[in-house]
């Protein structure tokens, strides 16, 4: 219910603001600046696969005219033009393509290639969730600068909807001390500063590196023994030709090897701060779920 009080709060305040009388559209990005467009967005470059899912989830798809590597989801978004990748990208081609709205995500890279696009005047919205509440609140922003604010409101409140329901389920139930690796060579990890924290969060676990500075933490394996886990879940990609999971099955003293609690997940569902970190979420709640059920069961 908060969640759908919250979403139905920040639609009004959408809506006014977009509805004033030939009034310029105005939201705010998650780096807290101010974006004002004259009118709705029509030629759009998305520069983070994340934000691609997005654009397509707030209804405006079609309207983008260049993405980066690895954009590959809807299977549209394959067809879009490449304008570089998470270390570099084509400034000259951008600025050609002549686009009314860049939507970039926040990292030390694309920040210092920025500095010519902010020269050259064109509009950019930072997205960078941190929380899943968040999600459907920047359905809801993006589609009021790209003029879609009907589907917007739709993803977004079918998220919350979801969301809604596994906090209500998950959170009030006992913690579940997790490890969650990105990678295993090297090993590294995400602190609570990062958005798979908060699923972790949701579901009713814990992050055991969340306390560390560093926003992608690389650990040693004596690390991740000495925390002793009772939960690894690590985020695979479908390219890989092993899974992640599979290196700790050797340290059978491990709470999370013993309690057969090894589990890959796919790291785009919870890698991506986009609406498909739903399901991702959904995966890793179903992982604490059985946890807890093994918890006194002999390995």
């Amino acid at each position: 219910m908060m969640h759908k009080l919250m979403l139905a709060s920040l639609f009004l305040i959408v809506q006014a603001i977009a509805s004033q009388a030939h009034a310029a559209i105005s939201v705010t990005d998650d780096a807290g600046n101010v974006i004002t467009l004259a009118s709705p967005a029509k030629r759009i470059i998305s520069l983070s696969p994340h934000v691609t899912e997005m654009i397509f989830a707030a209804g405006a798809g079609e309207q983008i005219i260049g993405t980066v590597k690895y954009s590959d989801y809807p299977e549209a978004a394959k067809a879009i033009p490449r304008v570089g990748d998470n270390r570099q990208l084509d400034i000259e081609r951008i600025i050609a393509m002549k686009p009314d709205l860049l939507v970039v995500w926040m990292h030390g890279a694309f920040e210092r290639q920025l500095e010519p696009l902010r020269k050259s005047g064109i509009p950019y919205y930072f997205s960078e969730p941190h929380k899943l509440e968040q999600i459907p609140e920047t359905l809801l922003k993006l589609g009021s600068l790209f003029g879609t604010e009907k589907q917007a409101q739709a993803a977004a409140g079918a998220f919350s909807q979801q969301l809604s329901q596994l906090s209500a389920r998950y959170q009030k139930q006992s913690t579940v001390r997790t490890f969650y690796q990105v990678w295993g060579k090297p090993i590294f990890t995400l602190n609570d500063k990062n958005i798979v924290s908060d699923v972790i969060r949701v579901c009713g676990g814990k992050n055991i590196f969340g306390h560390l500075s560093a926003a992608a933490p690389t650990l040693s394996t004596e690390a991740v023994i000495q925390e002793n886990p009772e939960l690894i879940l690590s985020g695979d990609s479908e390219n890989q030709g092993v899974s992640g999971i599979e290196q700790w099955k050797t340290f059978g003293t491990m709470l999370a090897v013993k309690n057969r609690n090894l589990v890959a997940i796919d790291g785009d569902q919870l890698n991506r701060a986009g609406p498909r970190i739903i399901d991702g979420a959904k995966a890793v709640c179903e992982a604490m779920d059985n946890a807890r059920k093994h918890r006194g069961e002999k390995p």
